[in-house]
Formats: structure tokens, sequence, C-alpha cells
């Protein structure tokens, strides 16, 4: 082997699209890790609704920037921007400026409040879903990952209810993924787990 090919590789096996430094630092730290802390629960709520129609690449690339935007997702605080503040994100160059994925951040984080009201906490309402066990699936390839599921059509519907924004079937199915509810690691991939 030539120490260019060395360089090269990791000898790491990875999901297919774990293709950049960002993509790999993410895909091998955070996602399919199982999530219990409320306020990064909250964070990649907000970050998997910024991205739709977007890649994740780019919330990615954005993501300090939301971090110093919406006070490090203190949803406390969030829950109550006004529209002077509003006004203030739509001139950030940092994060995604656009007025519905603001306002729905806002109006999230005002919901998340209650369900923790409801429930003790986010992390309780949302892993209350699967009793707490994180579904490991068993796909081949990518190709095989569906984009939304039952389970995700019912968390989005229940949300919905709730008055979230931004939570449709597929980003919730992301949002799943993102904080360990499902883990989507192929079979490939050394992250990959074969029990369930």
């Amino acid at each position: 082997m030539r120490n260019g090919d060395l360089m090269k590789k990791d000898d790491k096996e990875r999901c297919s699209w774990a293709t950049t430094e960002l993509y790999k630092e993410y895909h091998d730290n955070e996602w399919g890790k199982p999530v219990h802390d409320d306020r990064k629960l909250f964070e990649m709520l907000i970050l998997e609704g910024m991205q739709a129609g977007l890649s994740w690449l780019t919330i990615l690339n954005k993501r300090m920037g939301f971090r110093e935007a919406f006070d490090n997702f203190d949803y406390q605080k969030i829950a109550l921007y006004d529209e002077a503040k509003i006004e203030e994100l739509m001139q950030n160059a940092n994060i995604v400026r656009n007025r519905l994925k603001i306002k729905s951040a806002i109006t999230n984080a005002q919901q998340f409040i209650k369900i923790q009201e409801e429930y003790g906490s986010f992390n309780a309402f949302i892993w209350s879903y699967v009793d707490n066990k994180p579904i490991h699936n068993h796909f081949k390839s990518e190709a095989e990952i569906p984009a939304a599921t039952p389970l995700s059509d019912k968390i989005s519907k229940d949300l919905k209810k709730r008055g979230f924004k931004f939570v449709g079937s597929t980003i919730i199915y992301a949002y799943m993924q993102a904080i360990g509810i499902v883990n989507d690691h192929v079979q490939s991939c050394y992250l990959y787990v074969s029990e369930n």
C-alpha cells in the first residue's frame, strides 16, 4: 500500500453519505446515538426543521452560527423572542434566513415547554414512543432506508396537533435518526448494531 492510500483512509467503513470531514464527525459522534438531554433534543428538532429543502451539510456548516444566534438553543429564551428579535435574525448571514422557519423555532420552543410541563421532560415524551428502547434497523444500503415510517407519521401528527411547525413525517424521521431513537447505520458501517 502506498503512503497516499494510508492518508486517504482511516480504515473505518462508514455509511456512504459520510463523505466530508464534517459529515464524518457528525456520523461518528452523533448520528444514531441516543440523546436524552432536553436542550440537545430541542437543538436537533430546530436544526432538522431548518434543514427542510436544504442539505444537512448546509446546516452542519451553520450550526455554530445557529447556536450563537439562538442563545445556544435555550428554549426558555427563544419562547420569548419578539418581532425585533425576528428582524435581527433575518439579518444574520450565519443562519438560514427564512422567516417561517425562524418563527417556527419560537412556536416550537413554546410548545416544547408545554410538553415539559406535562411530561416532566421532553425526553420522557419523545422516548415514550419507543418505550425508551432505540430501534436498530438492519439495512444493507442507504437505498433501503425510508424517508418516513408509520412511527414518524404518528409523532409528526401528534406534534402538529400540539401546535409544532416544520415537523412533517420526513423531518421527524430524520430527527429520530439524529437523536438515536432510530439507528440506521447500514450493515457495512463500523457503527452498525446487529441486535435490536
